[in-house]
């Protein structure tokens, strides 16, 4: 098992994991929430934590070393950080990431980090306070603020900001959301609209358009301009005299899909290993069979060699619909 390197059809090398907890969220971004409002799972739909982290361990032996804990909202699923605390404690599972919608991150921010956990991303899609409560569907910006100076307090890094670029939404926040990174030690970081469903259509901003609006106005210093499996799909640069960072990722103008390095595990048990494309592996059904350890991973490695070779053509603004709203698959 030791040094194992779990590839796909196509040579790439794949070694994390993103594990929905749940599929509940206290928000209702209209991006990721469909018109006809969102289902939820029921409470014996979810994987129980115990089998997540079966599936974590059985994973690393594979060669997954990094996880991030997504949702849905992942802090409003109870025993979250005790999780935490276990999924710390798996050999060769080196990196542990956290995404999060910020609300109630003041609230746990400190156990969180007890917990084990260092790394966290914060979505946020406007600092203005009558545009965020618009497109959360009634969230409060001040406690994500209170969130973020929290998550820093205790000791948070790095502590990055998605930011989903809207056109005609947020595209006057471009600079108000760059100058976050002079001030503090924030990894600001610029996401293409994605088409999970039609609310937003025509609104989506390339991330040229964005580092263009910036460079008129700021002195931006590349980082790294391409982006890298081992340190994720941004490009990175930072402001002159910025204590913090810029990202760009650019999953539909400049996708990086022949870097892609990741699984999506959802919150009712299903293994994706491409976010554009509904192939899934159900692994729930199989673990509440009593499978073996063995046959779990060999579920997997078949997961993997399906993976497709792109999810995104090349230059396409819009996709195809997935069959499963964002919350359901998981950041």
């Amino acid at each position: 098992m030791e040094n194992y390197e779990l590839k796909d059809n196509y040579a790439r090398k794949i070694n994390y994991l993103r594990l929905s907890v749940t599929d509940r969220c206290n928000l209702h971004c209209l991006y990721c929430t469909p018109k006809e409002g969102r289902a939820t799972l029921g409470h014996n739909d979810i994987l129980r934590y115990e089998e997540i982290l079966r599936v974590v361990r059985i994973s690393t032996t594979l060669g997954i070393q990094k996880v991030r804990i997504t949702g849905g909202e992942p802090l409003v699923r109870k025993g979250l950080t005790n999780f935490i605390s276990l999924l710390t404690k798996i050999e060769g599972l080196k990196d542990i990431g956290l995404t999060t919608n910020g609300t109630l991150l003041s609230q746990y921010a400190e156990e969180l980090y007890k917990s084990g956990l260092k790394r966290i991303n914060v979505s946020l899609d406007s600092l203005r306070e009558d545009k965020y409560k618009f497109i959360t569907g009634g969230g409060e910006i001040k406690e994500v603020l209170e969130g973020l100076k929290e998550a820093q307090k205790v000791g948070f890094s790095p502590i990055k900001i998605n930011v989903v670029a809207i056109n005609g939404f947020n595209d006057d926040e471009i600079l108000d959301f760059a100058s976050l990174s002079l001030s503090f030690p924030y990894e600001v970081r610029f996401i293409e609209l994605m088409p999970f469903n039609d609310s937003w259509g025509g609104q989506y901003l390339p991330c040229t358009v964005i580092k263009e609006k910036i460079e008129s106005a700021m002195e931006l210093e590349p980082l790294r301009s391409e982006p890298n499996p081992a340190n994720g799909p941004a490009r990175m640069y930072k402001l002159k005299n910025g204590e913090g960072r810029i990202g760009f990722i650019s999953p539909m103008s400049a996708h990086f899909c022949n870097e892609c390095n990741r699984l999506r595990l959802t919150a009712d048990g299903h293994l994706r290993s491409c976010l554009f494309s509904d192939e899934e592996t159900d692994l729930k059904g199989k673990l509440r069979e009593g499978c073996s350890d063995e046959a779990l991973r060999s579920l997997i490695v078949e997961a993997v060699k399906n993976k497709a070779q792109k999810g995104v053509p090349q230059g396409k603004a819009r996709q195809k619909k997935c069959q499963r709203q964002m919350n359901s698959i998981g950041g």
